[in-house]
């Protein structure tokens, strides 16, 4: 396409809403990069194929953290979607919108048009929702949502009693009025396939004539017409290739890619781009730092009674599951993991919940290195209850570690760096463990796995913390959003401060994390930016 009005960097979830809304009057040309390819692939589509997604380069940019102090410095795999649908193609589907007092954190911070009201009209525009009040939830929007209350495993349901025992309520909506108790995750999930980004708004767009998407092109930067971006240099085929946009380049490559071209093409920390040879456009220290993310962990325990394991591990159970799914798009691989989960507060103090649940039944202890071994679990029965949080402190970055593009960044969490994180994860692991002696589940139960019953003290509890915590792969804030330029990167209607013609819509804006999964905010991100453009196109 030759002079499209719009070029969108990145199909991924904020990238492919864009796409679909910026083309929907027919009047603009919008031009789609993905540096990935194409989405339709069987472990892509089938849900519980993300087990094999995290380790796959072919759909996955891989990416390892730096060692890690905060979690015994350890390397952190880091997987993010290359691929049509971005992240939302490997992700684990979970569909939470975030607490309302998370998005007018937004607003106070000085981000009009982006408080709780705003926001959740965007999320109700964009569900297709079974569950919830009709006044909260949207019931016709492209991307239906989906709750596996057949496919439950029963042991969930011992878990919500345990749950209950100990004074949390069962929830039947987390986007609803109230996030608190446990529940049953809704999933970006329709007729036993995954439902990205890609198959929900991006495919049904790429019938139209105005726009075109290009994979497998990876953007080496931005081009320049004074303080005015005007383009984007591409390689595709060992080629290279520059195309101008009629309006705008919109950035929208996801925590990591995102900073990381903004730095390559000049616009970032001057004195760290200039050590690596790169011409300064832009000096903006914050292009890449004040990197939040949810960091998690799991207990295990070995049940004396049936789990997933038993139906996954065997070669027999394998081909019944995998009968089902392609005869039925049914059963165990028709859905996510996490069938089950809540969000709690650590003090009665606390004005919202702080804390965010995951129930597996199943258990993947044994180590199987390069894989994640979420089709071929452990030969016992077992089960998980994991935490995750939901406001961290501690801060990192993501910065270029030369100036070519084929470099992966250097990611620096820096997690479970700040000590009010570490206290909220030894008092979860605390209550997680009340949960499990709590009836009905403790007669479920043979042993605690992991960490095991001889780690009872805070010193051992919080060093089995730090060993066995690990990114929940929810990284934002790396562009971030507000209206001072000594302090962010981007203003509320996403224009990088100091420049013309250029948009970052995805994540890395987010001017702090939400309460829970990132994939529904990076959704409705896209469609609220979607109306600032077109606002702002005569």
């Amino acid at each position: 396409m030759d002079n499209p009005d719009f070029i969108i960097i990145g199909a991924g979830s904020s990238g492919c809403v864009l796409a679909e809304r910026l083309t929907a009057s027919g009047r603009h040309r919008v031009l789609v990069l993905e540096a990935g390819g194409d989405d339709r692939r069987f472990f892509v589509q089938m849900p519980l194929g993300y087990g094999k997604t995290f380790f796959d380069p072919k759909v996955n940019w891989m990416y390892r953290a730096e060692p890690d102090p905060g979690l015994a410095g350890n390397v952190d795999h880091w997987p993010r979607g290359r691929v049509l649908g971005g992240s939302s193609s490997i992700n684990a589907m979970v569909w939470v919108r975030g607490h309302r007092a998370d998005f007018d954190d937004w607003r106070a911070a000085g981000n009009p048009g982006w408080g709780a009201d705003d926001m959740f009209a965007a999320f109700r525009a964009v569900e297709c929702a079974v569950i919830g009040e009709e006044a909260i939830r949207g019931r016709g929007g492209p991307l239906n949502l989906f709750v596996p209350d057949r496919t439950t495993h029963p042991l969930t349901r011992k878990w919500f009693e345990a749950a209950q025992s100990l004074g949390l309520p069962l929830n039947p909506d987390f986007n609803g009025a109230s996030q608190d108790g446990v529940g049953q995750f809704e999933f970006t999930i329709h007729n036993g396939r995954r439902l990205s980004a890609a198959r929900a708004f991006l495919r049904p767009a790429m019938k139209r004539p105005n726009l075109r998407v290009i994979t497998n092109a990876l953007v080496t930067g931005l081009t320049f017409d004074g303080a005015r971006v005007t383009g984007v240099s591409y390689t595709k085929g060992g080629r290279s290739i520059t195309v101008k946009a009629g309006r705008e380049v919109i950035l929208s490559g996801g925590s990591v890619n995102s900073p990381q071209l903004l730095q390559l093409s000049g616009i970032g920390p001057a004195d760290h781009l200039r050590t690596l040879g790169v011409e300064v456009r832009l000096d903006n220290p914050h292009v890449g730092r004040n990197l939040e993310d949810h960091v998690g962990i799991n207990y295990t325990y070995r049940a004396n009674c049936p789990t997933l394991n038993q139906v996954l591990r065997p070669w027999w159970g394998k081909l019944s599951v995998g009968m089902q799914y392609l005869l039925l798009r049914d059963g165990p691989l028709s859905v996510s993991l996490n069938q089950a989960g809540g969000f709690i507060r650590t003090s009665p103090e606390r004005a919202r919940p702080n804390m965010q649940l995951y129930f597996q039944a199943i258990s993947t202890v044994i180590p199987r290195p390069g894989e994640r071994p979420i089709l071929d679990p452990d030969p016992w029965p077992g089960f998980s209850i994991g935490w995750s949080n939901c406001r961290p402190k501690s801060r990192g970055e993501i910065m270029i570690r030369s100036a070519d593009p084929l470099e992966p960044p250097r990611i620096t969490p820096n997690a479970l760096s700040h000590p009010d994180d570490v206290a909220e994860m030894l008092e979860t692991g605390r209550f997680v463990r009340k949960m499990a002696a709590a009836s009905p589940l403790a007669e479920c139960i043979e042993a605690e796995v992991l960490p095991g019953p001889d780690i009872t003290d805070d010193e051992a509890m919080i060093d089995d913390i730090r060993r066995r915590s690990g990114t929940v792969y929810h990284p934002v804030a790396t562009c971030r959003m507000g209206p001072d330029p000594a302090r962010s990167v981007v203003n509320s209607r996403l224009r990088v401060h100091g420049l013309g013609g250029l948009r970052v819509v995805d994540c890395s804006v987010f001017p702090n994390l939400v309460s829970g999964n990132t994939n529904a905010a990076a959704i409705a991100t896209g469609w609220r930016a979607a109306e600032l453009v077109l606002q702002d196109t005569p």
